[in-house]
């Protein structure tokens, strides 16, 4: 039983890092759909570059990198450009089911590397998905530029005029939503399933973005979110140890997707509207342009 929460948790840490990217990304202003893009190609080209130098922090890092270099790329197609927000991030999706593809096929197998240490059975990255939340949290409701981020998501003309730069601010969001995206596909394919095949991260990347919305832009209920689908995931994979013999592995490796599409049906009536609509970004997915 153990070993199956202690998994758990490190699915749900992968979704945090994802997750709070977005939800980075989303308080600017700024919807980014190609979230599982982006994810692949940090897991992809991570693993690459680990197995390649046979070191964990190349991988890591380069996960980061091209994270933060799709993140940017969205903000010019979004940001500059004015392309809508929503082909901009599918169209970096293909792009990275495609070329990831291409790229990870000559790897395909285990990385083939010491697993990382743990800390009391668990990533250590785990502890800092904590932190994060917390310090997304405390960024975004106690300093002056979390005030400046949340104004260019909901108002960003009446931000100009009170002197932010509403573009700058964006591009900031946009990168450092890429570059933990990044990371969070270096994290899963470096740690928690070091296999690299095709398409591996089967969906992970579109639960973390549903997770935003599940979160209504909290870190705090993002991070509960992101424990519950961790759970799902793992249930999924190991339904006999909690259910032996209620449906089949196939009906359960459908479960958190399914649990996804309910939570946007939810999300989407008018009743949650209503109560809870106003925590929604007011010019979130609208691009805009400096009179």
């Amino acid at each position: 039983m153990l070993p199956f929460i202690l998994r758990s948790l490190e699915a749900a840490m992968i979704f945090t890092f994802a997750g709070l990217g977005e939800l980075v990304n989303q308080r600017g202003g700024i919807l980014n759909v190609g979230l599982e893009g982006i994810m692949l190609f940090g897991a992809t080209l991570g693993f690459v570059a680990a197995q390649t130098t046979e070191s964990y922090l190349v991988g890591f890092l380069v996960g980061v990198l091209v994270g933060g270099l799709l993140g940017l790329l969205h903000g010019v197609f979004s940001i500059s450009l004015g392309v809508d927000q929503v082909v901009s991030g599918m169209g970096i999706w293909i792009f990275s089911f495609g070329m990831t593809t291409y790229i990870g096929s000559p790897f395909t197998g285990p990385l083939g590397m010491e697993r990382l240490p743990t800390v009391l059975g668990i990533s250590p990255f785990f502890y800092v998905a904590v932190l994060l939340a917390v310090g997304i949290w405390f960024v975004l409701t106690k300093t002056s530029l979390g005030l400046a981020i949340r104004s260019v998501g909901e108002t960003p003309d009446v931000a100009e005029v009170s002197g932010i730069h509403v573009a700058r601010l964006r591009y900031l969001c946009v990168v450092v939503g890429g570059m933990l995206a990044g990371f969070a596909g270096a994290l899963y394919a470096l740690y928690y399933n070091p296999v690299w095949n095709y398409n591996f991260l089967m969906g992970w990347g579109f639960i973390s973005l549903a997770l935003v919305f599940f979160s209504m832009w909290n870190p705090f209920l993002l991070f509960g979110g992101a424990l519950l689908f961790g759970l799902l995931w793992q249930l999924s994979l190991n339904p006999e140890l909690l259910l032996p013999g209620l449906f089949s592995r196939y009906i359960w490796r459908m479960v958190p997707f399914a649990v996804t599409v309910l939570v946007l049906v939810f999300i989407s009536t008018d009743w949650f509207r209503a109560r809870w609509g106003a925590t929604r970004p007011q010019a979130l997915g609208q691009p805009y342009h400096r009179e």
